[in-house]
């Protein structure tokens, strides 16, 4: 056995890793534990070569298997906070998690979760609950005086640029809402005359989409949404469209902005040539509403709430002697802890989030409207970028690197599929995996059809596709649109949760003290920056993808799997780590060192 005690546990509570048996005839049995034990508690362990239910030969072994999935069942519970939102595990607090779900150093990681929160709140001690306005965009530089990041910095001197603005739609924390334009909206009036001015010398509008380079962000999915109280009106934000042009120096700039949905005079389209801060404040406009779609859907919902669904799905139907519960562990084992805590401190009606511009309630609609819509196809990247027209876009970093890293898992899925599953029959035979996939469908995707979310498998090839699908967005989806937080938006101006202002309804009128009264005051501005902080911030045991210090697998074969999935990895970030040192803004978050094994 081997073990470990921290001084934050009791005495009576230990950690084991594993247990490795060599029998009389010289053959060394492996029995994964990986979870605390309290003095006293029976743990019964499976060692050996990993099996699938149809395959076990001794009576003794089949109840077993069953007993365990019996008892997981009752272990971890399904719960519903939304019927119209995808369902969770039944734990309230962090004290109720049972030890195969907890941190590996649960007390010890959750006393440093709390002390980030407390040392964050003693840093702003001056700032945390002030309602002053912003005098100059100096005085903010007062926030992580004690923290910086090179790209941080740079956010801070390059934000009012145009082809930095651009860029971010493609490489910053949300590359998902863009899109190609071959036609403009009807209620999005932009002439040639307007924006011939930003296009190439002697092309069109017309000419620029045919070609493929023109991109729109459309944010009608936030029209009629409820908006947070500010003394007593509600808060406003734009619903409305921004448009792009990827120029000859392959610069991503925009080039139109209409705030709201229907054209008129009190909604006119905003243009590069407009008074500066005119244009400056379009843009922010435009932002705070990719941003209010970016933490709730992008990053709570497609990542965080997806992977909590995984996880009790795989605890649920796999037990640890199946191939598949020793492939997926690793990448879901943590979800739980990680979003109970989340949700007590960021997603709860009274947390961080709710002080944004839609609120607690606004949120929650985003989020029930963007799951109406979610689809399994929009889960997997390469169909993902298809379906918005973004194969060709250049110096798209986050496409580049996350296809490469889609096809490298995908490979890897591929090879441990056929060593365990060698004909589609296996598949369908495979009674535990079909209950998998059932159960993802049904308290995942709540039964919707129309969303393509199998539920069941018949083919080798449809279970590579969905696995190759989960471990991508709780690794590779949850690193794009979770570590680049800090580096982005620790500089409000450059992208905040919470405008103060209603979007501008005429030219002219404003100022940069127009844009100082537009942001969050200095306490909510505050309060945003350190969840932006904690949030960005990395634990110092964290675990790369592709690498797997708890040992779960027994045979060679598997373990030769692994070895060329590392490898390929390797290969990948040596790669990105080249290309970068020749980028005035690298885009590291896809970078396989830099991609944690799990949200």
């Amino acid at each position: 056995m081997a073990e470990y005690k921290l001084e934050v546990t009791t005495e009576d509570e230990w950690y084991c890793s594993k247990i490795v048996v060599t029998t009389p005839e010289g053959d060394v049995i492996l029995f994964p534990c990986y979870r605390w034990v309290s003095r006293g508690e029976k743990v019964e362990l499976r060692g050996g070569r990993a099996m699938k239910a149809f395959e076990e030969d001794h009576p003794v072994l089949a109840d077993h298997r069953k007993n365990e999935l019996t008892l997981k069942k009752s272990l971890y519970q399904w719960g519903i906070t939304d019927e119209r939102l995808p369902h969770h595990s039944n734990f309230k607090a962090t004290s109720e998690l049972l030890a195969e779900v907890r941190f590996s150093m649960a007390r010890s990681m959750e006393k440093l979760y709390t002390k980030r929160i407390a040392g964050a709140e003693l840093m702003f001690k001056e700032l945390v609950g002030s309602t002053e306005q912003w005098e100059s965009f100096e005085n903010m530089n007062q926030i992580f005086w004690f923290k910086k990041t090179t790209m941080s910095e740079y956010v801070k001197q390059h934000w009012k640029e145009d082809d930095f603005y651009g860029y971010q739609f493609l490489n910053a924390v949300n590359p998902n809402t863009i899109k190609r334009c071959s036609e403009l909206p009807p209620n999005f009036p932009v002439t040639e005359n307007m924006v011939k001015p930003f296009l190439e010398e002697g092309s069109s509008l017309k000419k620029e989409m045919m070609k493929g380079n023109i991109f729109l962000c459309d944010f009608k999915r936030m029209e009629g949404l409820p908006t947070k109280l500010s003394d007593g009106e509600p808060l406003h934000m734009t619903t409305g469209f921004c448009l792009f042009y990827s120029n000859p120096e392959k610069k991503l700039m925009p080039i139109a902005i209409q705030q709201y949905q229907q054209p008129s005079e009190q909604n006119p389209i905003f243009l590069p040539s407009d008074q500066e801060t005119d244009w400056l404040l379009a843009k922010m406009f435009i932002k705070n509403a990719d941003l209010l779609i970016h933490q709730p859907v992008y990053h709570l919902l497609n990542t965080h709430l997806l992977a909590e669904v995984f996880t009790v799905a795989t605890l649920h139907s796999f037990p640890q002697i199946h191939p598949l519960y020793k492939l997926l562990i690793p990448h879901v084992r943590y979800t739980v802890q990680i979003n109970t805590l989340a949700c007590k401190t960021i997603c709860a009606p009274d947390g961080i989030l709710s002080k944004s511009t839609l609120g607690y309630e606004g949120l929650t609609e985003l989020m029930r409207r963007s799951f109406s819509e979610l689809s399994y196809s929009s889960l997997c990247l390469p169909e993902n970028i298809t379906a918005r027209g973004l194969e060709s876009i250049p110096n798209f970093y986050y496409r580049d690197d996350g296809l490469k890293l889609w096809k490298i898992i995908n490979s890897f899925v591929k090879a441990i599929m056929g060593y365990y599953y060698p004909s589609d029959t296996e598949v369908q035979k495979d009674s535990e995996l079909q209950e998998w996939i059932s159960e993802i469908f049904t308290h995942g995707f709540l039964g919707n059809k129309d969303s393509g979310c199998p539920g069941s498998f018949k083919t080798v090839k449809e279970v590579i596709r969905f696995i190759t699908m989960v471990i991508f967005t709780v690794t590779a989806q949850h690193a794009a649109v979770n570590s680049g937080q800090f580096d982005y938006h620790s500089w409000a101006p450059n992208g905040s949760l919470l405008l103060k202002k209603p979007p501008p309804t005429t030219k002219g009128q404003s100022s940069m003290k127009t844009i100082l009264e537009t942001l969050p005051n200095v306490g909510d501005l505050v309060s945003f920056a350190a969840v932006i902080w904690i949030l960005s911030e990395k634990y110092t045991d964290v675990v790369p993808l592709g690498t797997y210090p708890e040992e779960q697998f027994d045979d060679h074969a598997t373990k030769q799997m692994i070895k060329a999935f590392q490898a390929e990895l390797s290969n990948l970030s040596e790669a990105i780590t080249t290309r970068n040192s020749q980028l005035k803004v690298p885009y590291t978050y896809l970078n396989p060192t830099e991609v944690g094994n799990s949200v």
